[in-house]
């Protein structure tokens, strides 16, 4: 009796040590942002930025495999610095804002290759998911507030998966996104 007792104590303290190790992380919106390039008319580039960025991340230092990540991103915040073109990519051609006014990624697993850690998840655009990998890079910077971390990550999304289908043939099909998280413990 005592030593299963004593198994019990012991898992209970080895379950709540690995709980306390883990940091529930608030993505920083101020920080935040996904950046986006496009081919135009097959000649030139076309950059914009989505700045409204949230969400969380559960980060676990001793182990990030066992990290997760939920981000949410507000599509009426696109900026291309036309107002224009900012408003027709909210529109029904191409992301629909006011039918879907979120894209999301919501992590299954994160895995290590090698050095480079890999979040596996899925990505939702325009009512559409597909599971998609996002190899990143961590940092953490220490300040008088406490720790901050930055995810950093690139990726290639062909935007017709998810049904971004205006523009025709003279806007590109790949969609070179740049995606860059500041995120703290606790709430901001």
């Amino acid at each position: 009796m005592r030593n299963a007792l004593l198994v019990v104590c012991l898992s209970l303290f080895w379950t709540a040590m690995a709980a306390a190790q883990a940091q529930q992380l608030t993505i920083d919106p101020n920080h935040s942002a996904v950046t986006f390039t496009v081919r135009h008319m097959g000649i030139s580039n076309v950059t914009g930025r989505i700045p409204a960025v949230s969400g969380t991340i559960v980060y676990d230092p001793a182990d990030p495999t066992k990290s997760s990540v939920n981000a949410v991103i507000k599509t009426a915040s696109v900026d291309t610095g036309v107002n224009m073109r900012d408003n027709d990519l909210r529109s029904a051609n191409y992301f629909d804002s006011n039918k879907f006014p979120e894209a999301s990624f919501k992590s299954k697993r994160i895995e290590k290759r090698g050095d480079q850690l890999v979040a596996i998840g899925d990505f939702t655009l325009k009512g559409v998911t597909k599971e998609i990998k996002l190899p990143f890079d961590l940092a953490k910077a220490d300040t008088p507030r406490g720790p901050v971390y930055g995810f950093t990550t690139e990726t290639t999304l062909n935007r017709k998966d998810y049904n971004v289908n205006g523009g025709g043939p003279v806007v590109g099909d790949n969609i070179k996104l740049e995606i860059s998280v500041e995120a703290r413990p606790g709430s901001l």
